[in-house]
C-alpha cells in the first residue's frame, strides 16, 4: 500500500511543453508518425504518476500474472482494482488499472519494464499482444537495437507509452483502444468530457479512431479511488450506472404484475395440454388401439430390439405390453430413438459386396449411402440391443451418430454410423500435413467433451473402453467425433481379480476403474497427437516422454520436447502449449491409476487452450 501513495504524491505536478498526438497507425504497422511516442521538450528530468489499462486474458488471468508482469505488488494493485483474491480469474477483457511511474527521457515520455522472452514468439506478438499495444512495434525494435528475431530467455527493455499532464489534469491513463471503442464511449466510461479528451490528443471531433492503437485519458480527480468505485467488477467495459428517472416503484409494481400474469397464463395452457393429452391417451388405452408397425418396411422405421427368433420381423408392441399399461415399453423406445432399417441388398451395395476397396478394418467398412459417406460395422446380434440403447440416451457434437441398423439372417447384424469427411484420426495423423497446431488442439478438446459427456453426463455413466485414433474421427471442419460401439459393464458388477493395463485389482468398482483405463488411452491418443506416431508401440510411446519426469538425457526439457514433436508442425506452435499437453499426457498415462487426473481435470486444461 506504501507504494500505491508513493507513486500517487511523488512530486507535485510538472508543466511540460509535450506533445500527445494521437496516432491512427496499428500497433504492428513499421514507421514512425506523430504520437508514436509521446514527446516531451522539457530537458530537466521529471517523473509522475500516471495509469495504464490492461485487458485480462488467457495468458495473463489474474492479478497475480498481471503484477507478475508489470513488477507492481500484488496486494495493492488487489485493492486498487476492488477484486479479492490475487488467484481469481478475471473475465476476459476485464480492464485492470496499473500504476506507474511515468518520466520524461531522451525526449519522450515513458515508463521502463524488462522482460524475458519464456517461449518462441515475435516482437510483434510481445507488443500489440503480451503488452496490448501499450508499445508499438517499431519502438520495441528501435529500443532493442532492432533485434527482430528474439529467442527464448533474451531480456527485452520495453518503454511503454505515458505522459505527465499540465496542472490543468491531475493524471493521465493510457488506454489501449479495441474494437467497437469510440470517443463518446471512453468519455462515459470515463466520467470525462470529449472535449478533453479531443484537446489532450489533438484530435478533430471528426476523427477516427482505430484497435490496437492508443489514446490519453485525462483525470482531473484527486484521489484514484473515486475512479476505480465507478467500475463494478467483473464487467469489463465497467460502464457507470444511470440513475433512474420516474417513480421506481410504481414502474416494479407494473413488472411484477407483467410477470405474474405471464406466469400465471403459461401454468393454465400448460394445465390445459396435459390434460388433452392424459384424457387422448385414455381414449386410445381404452379402445386398445396401438401403434402397429407395418409389415412393409417404410423409409425410417421406428424400433427398440428385434426378437431372437427372427432378426427380420417384430411383433407387435401389444403383444409384450402390460393388461394393465396404456403405453407399450416399444412405443416408449421407438419414441426416444428412431432408426432406418436397412436390408442386407442395401448394405452389400453401399459396400460394393464388402469388397477390400471399402474395408477400413476387420469388419469395418464405408460407402455412400444417398451421397452421405457412411460406416458401417459388423456387430454380433446379441449387441444390437445394447447399441441401440446406447446411442438413445446419447445426443453430443462430439459423438458419431447411429443413422440405422441392418438384421441379417445370420448371427452377424450390421450398424451404420455416419463417417466424417476427414475420416479417422489415425489418417489425419499419418497425413499431416494439414494437421496444423490450432487444430491438434482443438481435436484433443473435443476428445475430451466427449468422454466427459460420456463419464457424467448420462445414465449410467458410460466409459469408451479401447480409446484409440482409429475410432476417432474428424470432420470437414476438423471437429473430432468417437465412435460409441461397446457395450459398457454393469456398475454393480464385482471381480476378484481383474488385470488392467498390467496392473491387478482386487474387488474392484467396474466403472472407476474403467474410467481410470480410459484416461491412460485418452493420454496415449495426446502424444500420437503432439508426436504424428500412430504405428508405434504405445510402450515405447509412452517411454520416449520420460524427460517430462526429469529422467537424465542429453539436451534439456525444452530441446527433448522438440525433438518429440511431429516433424509436420516445423516451429509452427507455442512450445508452452506444447509443454503443457505434453504433461498432461504424461500424467494420464501414469502407472498408478490413482495419480492420473479426471475428465473435468483434463477438460480444464484443455479449455484454456482453444
Amino acid at each position: 500500500m506504501i507504494y500505491i501513495w508513493f507513486l500517487f504524491f511523488v512530486s507535485s505536478i510538472y508543466s511540460t511543453n509535450g506533445q500527445a498526438f494521437y496516432d491512427p497507425t496499428s500497433c504492428r504497422k513499421d514507421g514512425d508518425a506523430p504520437g508514436t511516442r509521446y514527446t516531451c521538450t522539457n530537458n530537466t528530468k521529471i517523473s509522475c504518476p500516471s495509469f495504464l489499462i490492461f485487458r485480462a486474458n488467457p495468458r495473463f488471468p489474474t492479478i497475480s500474472a498481471i503484477s507478475a508482469l508489470f513488477g507492481f505488488p500484488t496486494d495493492d494493485l488487489l485493492r486498487l482494482n476492488n477484486i479479492v483474491s490475487p488467484l481469481e480469474t478475471l473475465f476476459v477483457d476485464r480492464e485492470v488499472f496499473v500504476p506507474v511511474s511515468c518520466s520524461c527521457s531522451d525526449a519522450f515520455f515513458q515508463t521502463r519494464f524488462n522482460y524475458t522472452i519464456t517461449e518462441n514468439i515475435t516482437v510483434s506478438e510481445i507488443a500489440c499482444g503480451v503488452f496490448e499495444g501499450l508499445v508499438k512495434t517499431i519502438t520495441l525494435l528501435e529500443e532493442n537495437q532492432h533485434q527482430e528475431v528474439v529467442k527464448v530467455g533474451y531480456v527485452l527493455d520495453v518503454p511503454l507509452k505515458c505522459a505527465c499532464p499540465s496542472s490543468e489534469y491531475k493524471y493521465f491513463v493510457t488506454y489501449p483502444l479495441v474494437s467497437g471503442d469510440s470517443i463518446d464511449k471512453v468519455s462515459t466510461k470515463f466520467s470525462i468530457s470529449k472535449k478533453d479528451i479531443l484537446a489532450v490528443n489533438n484530435l478533430q471531433p471528426d476523427t477516427t479512431i482505430y484497435p490496437e492503437t492508443t489514446i490519453l485519458v485525462p483525470l482531473r480527480l484527486k484521489l484514484i479511488t473515486f475512479i476505480v468505485s465507478n467500475f463494478q467488477p467483473p464487467s469489463p467495459r465497467f460502464l457507470p450506472t444511470k440513475p433512474v428517472e420516474g417513480d421506481v416503484n410504481s414502474a416494479k409494481l407494473k413488472k411484477v404484475y407483467i410477470i405474474v400474469s405471464v406466469i400465471g397464463f403459461s401454468l393454465v395452457l400448460g394445465l390445459l395440454i396435459v390434460m388433452g393429452l392424459y384424457l387422448n391417451a385414455l381414449n386410445k388405452c381404452k379402445r386398445e388401439i396401438f401403434i402397429i408397425p407395418s409389415t412393409r418396411r417404410s423409409s425410417f422405421t421406428s424400433f427398440s430390439t428385434p426378437p431372437a427368433s427372427s432378426p427380420r420381423s417384430r411383433p407387435s408392441p401389444a403383444a409384450r405390453s402390460s393388461p394393465s399399461s396404456c403405453l407399450s415399453p416399444d412405443l416408449l423406445a421407438s419414441i426416444k430413438y428412431s432408426l432406418y432399417n436397412f436390408t442386407i441388398e442395401e448394405i452389400k451395395s453401399i459396400t460394393r459386396d464388402f469388397s477390400e476397396g471399402c474395408k477400413v478394418s476387420e469388419k469395418t467398412y464405408r460407402g455412400l449411402f444417398d451421397d452421405m459417406q457412411v460406416l458401417i460395422k459388423e456387430t454380433e446380434f446379441s449387441e444390437i440391443r445394447h447399441i441401440i440403447d446406447l446411442h438413445s440416451k446419447v445426443n453430443h457434437v462430439n459423438i458419431l451418430k447411429l443413422l440405422g441398423v441392418c438384421y441379417n439372417e445370420s448371427s452377424w447384424s450390421y450398424i451404420v454410423l455416419e463417417h466424417p469427411t476427414n475420416m479417422s484420426l489415425t489418417d489425419c495423423l499419418i497425413n499431416s500435413s494439414s494437421l496444423t497446431w490450432q487444430r491438434r488442439t482443438q481435436i484433443a478438446f473435443d476428445i475430451a467433451m466427449g468422454l466427459h459427456y460420456l463419464h457424467y453426463c448420462i445414465v449410467p455413466s458410460y466409459m469408451q473402453t479401447g480409446l484409440c485414433s482409429e475410432n476417432i474421427f474428424v470432420t470437414s471442419k476438423w471437429r473430432a467425433k468417437l465412435a460409441v460401439l461397446s457395450r459398457n459393464l454393469n456398475p454393480g458388477v464385482m471381480g476378484s481379480t481383474t488385470t488392467i493395463l498390467g496392473l491387478e485389482y482386487e474387488k474392484f468398482d467396474s466403472l472407476k476403474t474403467l474410467e481410470k483405463e480410459n484416461i491412460w488411452e485418452f493420454g496415449m491418443v495426446l502424444l500420437e497427437i503432439l508426436s504424428g506416431k500412430v504405428k508405434t508401440d504405445r510402450t515405447s510411446l509412452r517411454d520416449s516422454i520420460g524427460f517430462l519426469g526429469g529422467e537424465g538425457g542429453e539436451g534439456g526439457c525444452f530441446e527433448n520436447l522438440k525433438s518429440f514433436m511431429d516433424p509436420c508442425l516445423k516451429e509452427d506452435y507455442r512450445l508452452a502449449e506444447a509443454l503443457c499437453l505434453g504433461v498432461l499426457a504424461k500424467a494420464c498415462v501414469e502407472n498408478d491409476p490413482l495419480h492420473r487426473p479426471s475428465m473435468e481435470d483434463i477438460l480444464k486444461v484443455l479449455a484454456r487452450m482453444v
